[in-house]
């Protein structure tokens, strides 16, 4: 009996506490190949935790992986303090609220204090009250924008930051030691009862709304509050904190979109829910133009990234996170330099893969700025560094170009409600004054040079799909020196840890003419990301460029 097949008999044994995986483990008794993908690795534990499919075996999430990460981090957390806690918070995906539980269950069957959210809320609410209540440790529950058939489990450590590469390492290694049917709980009534679970008070989230609205650039200035806008938290977490800071800073013209309002794992009418592209926007679209609006507004699930459409002519266009990101960057930049309210060494902190044209505008106005890897923990990482040296006013914003935004110290991760909320306030001030988004961009180009970024990602599925990954890295790694006719000047490997980053399996191909290539393998799903940035005399040049480019890319791809 093979190794598989030995697994699959043991959890066809043990597994009986989730009618679904009773069920799931006999619908593919006789299908070898569901079964190696089933049973073939673990799901791998790294800094953003697990995430992966719904359903029965060891490369799934389910209540026994669950089980078994959070035995692990409870025998890592009781290592490191002496008197631990763990904060905990869930989103609206399948089985989101019995994987919260279940981790709830371990933490305090094994004496550890659990703080947990009454219902879903955000990824950044659980960054927050790991911070306001001292915890050790959090869990969100969530797996971000992925499809419906997708969950996850992301670790963050004291600081309120997504764990760090040496305390996955560690957490690893006590997760290998555990088999996943020895995990003993008791129930989460009785732990409760015994005052080991306790729920977040809703005090938290109103510090938490009020600590956001502190992030205005206003500082003074007028704006028309009485602005249209369309909001739809994509079946999410966002429905009551983002219409809540917006009523309360006296936005009263929000129109929710009803169809995406409730939480739905399922995402019904968005299969895919992720702001970043067009078939999650196009009801909120329909929305704008039926009731004239000039902005669109979108959160995922764990309502950690946003994403906008604006009114341009009788179109509604949708707006890249990089797009944003400078819009957002200039903004608070020009605001704070017009009140003088400019901190000492302000610094812009930004990922590897989001646009150099960032750089441009924070050099403008005497902003620093810091490159880091792929990833909004390394950004807060970034945010740590300062805090230490008591620095951390210092920080004015923070994004990486998958619609993640952050401009305060408060939390440590990405954050869609002060992204909504700081995205509404630039929109109504240029508006006021009769500038449109759009209008406003194009004026950036103007001054900065037009930057255009495009991102591609390739599906590698099951065992043979992670192998076929591997080879494509090595291939770039070490077989490429031309691409499309452009000769590679720096070939950068961030896989030996340059530029003082941490190592990540990343390659970044920059030409003679200034316009680069990163590669990398996603950390949270079964493919390979392609980042393409160019600078040219207008978008359609750039756009031209691309289509070459990435034709070429596919033909090594396959």
């Amino acid at each position: 009996m093979n190794n598989i097949e030995e697994l699959y008999q043991k959890w066809l044994r043990h597994a009986k506490d989730d009618k679904d995986l009773i069920l799931e483990l006999e619908q593919i008794k006789n299908n070898e190949n569901k079964k190696e993908d089933a049973f073939y690795r673990e799901l791998e534990f790294g800094t953003g935790g697990l995430r992966g499919v719904i359903g029965a075996g060891t490369n799934r999430m389910n209540i026994y992986v669950i089980r078994k990460a959070s035995q692990g981090l409870a025998n890592y957390v009781k290592k490191h303090y002496q008197n631990p806690s763990i904060a905990i918070s869930y989103d609206s995906r399948i089985k989101s609220d019995l994987f919260s539980r279940t981790a709830a269950e371990v933490f305090a069957s094994n004496g550890i204090k659990v703080f947990i959210y009454k219902e879903l809320e955000p990824t950044p609410c659980l960054s927050y009250a790991v911070r306001e209540l001292h915890t050790s440790a959090g869990i969100m529950v969530t797996a971000s924008h992925n499809p419906s058939k997708y969950n996850g489990y992301k670790v963050y450590g004291d600081d309120g930051c997504q764990i760090t590469t040496a305390a996955a390492k560690e957490i690893t290694e006590e997760i290998s030691k555990i088999d996943c049917f020895e995990v003993k709980t008791k129930s989460f009534e009785e732990l409760f009862n015994q005052r080991l679970i306790e729920y977040i008070d809703d005090e938290l989230m109103t510090r938490f709304i009020n600590r956001v609205k502190e992030e205005s650039v206003l500082f003074g200035d007028e704006i028309n509050r009485d602005v249209k806008i369309i909001y739809s938290p994509l079946h999410g977490t966002g429905l009551k904190p983002v219409t809540r800071i917006l009523k309360e800073s006296g936005y009263k013209n929000v129109i929710v979109v009803k169809e995406q309002e409730e939480p739905d794992g399922n995402f019904t009418t968005c299969p895919y829910p992720n702001p970043e592209i067009k078939e999650a926007m196009i009801v909120g679209i329909e929305y704008a133009k039926r009731e004239n609006a000039d902005l669109l507004i979108a959160t995922d699930p764990d309502c950690d990234r946003v994403g906008i459409a604006v009114k341009d002519g009788d179109e509604h266009v949708l707006l890249s996170g990089n797009q944003v990101g400078v819009l957002l960057l200039d903004y608070v930049c020009s605001q704070r330099e017009k009140h003088h309210k400019m901190p000492n060494n302000p610094v812009f902190v930004k990922t590897i893969v989001t646009t150099d044209m960032a750089v441009k505008i924070a050099n403008n106005y005497g902003v620093s700025h810091k490159d880091v890897l792929t990833g909004f923990k390394y950004i807060g990482e970034q945010i740590l560094f300062l805090e230490k040296n008591h620095q951390e006013t210092s920080y004015i914003l923070g994004f990486e170009e998958s619609y993640g935004y952050l401009s305060g110290s408060y939390v440590r991760d990405k954050d869609a409600v002060n992204g909504v909320f700081l995205i509404v306030e630039m929109f109504a001030f240029y508006k006021t004054r009769g500038i449109s988004l759009i209008q406003k961009l194009n004026e950036l180009y103007k001054k900065y040079g037009y930057y255009s970024n495009y991102l591609n990602s390739y599906e590698f599925e099951g065992s043979s799909g992670f192998n076929k990954m591997n080879q494509i890295m090595e291939t770039f790694r070490n077989g490429v020196s031309v691409v499309d006719g452009n000769k590679i000047s720096v070939l950068k490997d961030y896989n030996k840890g340059i530029e003082g980053l941490p190592k990540s399996n990343v390659i970044k191909m920059i030409f003679e003419n200034g316009d680069s290539i990163v590669i990398r393998p996603s950390g949270t799903e079964p493919k390979i990301k392609v980042y393409i940035s160019l600078c040219g005399d207008s978008i359609e040049t750039n756009n031209q460029k691309y289509k070459s480019l990435i034709k070429e890319i596919e033909e090594y791809l396959k």
